[in-house]
């Protein structure tokens, strides 16, 4: 663990989800893949939609995200509404693609969930719990209900319902007004500098990155904190 600033009296720890507690590329290469089983599986319309070529779902999610302006900001709304676009692009009506949408989404959904968090890793949260407030803050969609982190925070704020994407200081000043804390209090632990850091500095929360697997980003602004293990962040204790 390296210190770059002196820390304030920290009282809330605020962590992203998505590969800070648990490796998410091979869940959401699942999930992608079983929301195309769905659709390829539908008698005629699968063989449609195949036949539009490899880049038809991307044609999908940039035509809505052009007609509907701020809609990556919910990623649950924007996969369900490019679906919807994509069955009606090629030929079903309202009601059909409305089905199809929804059940190619609870596809990928489903499996989005389906998420192990190491052993290790909850064994820390339960410790960190006893000194600190755990919540979690994230720009995804995952449903913490449906495995092992459920009774891990106090509550998650999720983008898109509870407020703009990280770097937007809206979820973190959310949290703070929830817990009747002072923004400096909370450290908010990630591993996107983009957004995770860049959104706790900017706000005036403290900030921890886990520099892991390094990815390219574009805010140069130091955390308060790096590591390279989320396990390091035992030495809190």
């Amino acid at each position: 663990m390296k210190i770059y600033r002196k820390l304030s009296q920290i009282k809330i720890l605020s962590f992203d989800l998505d590969d800070t507690l648990y490796d998410n590329k091979p869940i959401i290469k699942s999930a992608i893949a079983a929301q195309f089983d769905y659709i390829k599986k539908i008698k005629i319309w699968g063989n449609k939609w195949v036949e539009q070529g490899p880049d038809f779902w991307h044609k999908c999610r940039t035509t809505v995200q052009k007609e509907v302006p701020g809609i990556e900001q919910n990623v649950t709304l924007l996969r369900q509404t490019a679906l919807k676009y994509g069955f009606k692009y090629i030929g079903l009506n309202e009601q059909d693609s409305q089905m199809h949408a929804h059940k190619a989404y609870k596809a990928f959904i489903d499996t989005r969930s389906q998420i192990i968090v190491k052993p290790e890793v909850l064994t820390l949260l339960k410790k960190l719990s006893k000194k600190y407030t755990l919540i979690a803050i994230t720009n995804g969609n995952v449903d913490i209900s449906q495995f092992s982190l459920k009774n891990s925070f106090e509550f998650l704020l999720m983008a898109g319902f509870d407020g703009p994407q990280k770097p937007a200081p809206n979820m973190f000043e959310l949290a703070a007004n929830k817990l009747n804390v002072s923004l400096s209090n909370i450290l908010h632990i990630g591993d996107n500098l983009d957004s995770d850091i860049q959104g706790a500095n900017n706000i005036g929360c403290m900030s921890c990155w886990l520099n892991e697997e390094p990815i390219k980003t574009q805010y140069k602004g130091l955390a308060d904190i790096e590591i390279s293990n989320i396990l390091q962040l035992e030495k809190l204790l």
